[in-house]
């Protein structure tokens, strides 16, 4: 496997260009790019541009992303943003995505937005067949009860939620 194949510098440095631009479209585009790094930018980028209008796509991408890196940075970019609209994209990656590397950042990022909501897909998340995905589910109930019973800073409790 070539490790920089070629035009991706060139792309990137684009990308960067379309960046201080706002081409919100531009990014929305290369979620289809063939190659899976850009794919990872265009999903950090994208969330930083954007707001709900954005979790769509980033939600689209969890789902069908045919890389697991890929999907891990979607479901780790959902948690970031912390809004509702991400909670149930989130909650079937960590019941259904086949990779458990998916499936424990998906967990995490549940217990980084903190909603009560996700607590019956987290406690499932107990039963997984991966020690790593369980632990990612001890660790976001974890922050779902310390949200609800004593959290006095919201930001300490989304820093710490996963």
């Amino acid at each position: 496997m070539e490790l920089i194949p070629a035009g991706r510098l060139e792309l990137l440095s684009e990308m960067e260009e379309r960046y201080e631009k706002k081409d919100k479209e531009y990014f929305v585009k290369l979620l289809n790019n063939e190659d899976f790094v850009i794919r990872c930018r265009a999903v950090c980028i994208l969330v930083d541009m954007g707001g709900e209008d954005v979790v769509p796509y980033i939600s689209g991408i969890l789902k069908n992303d045919s890389n697991e890196l890929v999907r891990h940075e979607a479901a780790f970019s959902l948690g970031q943003m912390c809004l509702r609209s991400g909670i149930k994209p989130l909650e079937d990656a960590t019941r259904n995505d086949p990779s458990l590397f998916v499936r424990h950042e998906a967990a995490v990022a549940l217990g980084v937005i903190g909603s009560q909501e996700a607590r019956e897909t987290l406690q499932r998340a107990l039963l997984d067949s991966s020690e790593q995905v369980r632990d990612s589910a001890v660790v976001a109930l974890s922050n779902l009860k310390f949200m609800e019973s004593l959290c006095k800073n919201e930001k300490f409790a989304k820093l710490t939620g996963g």
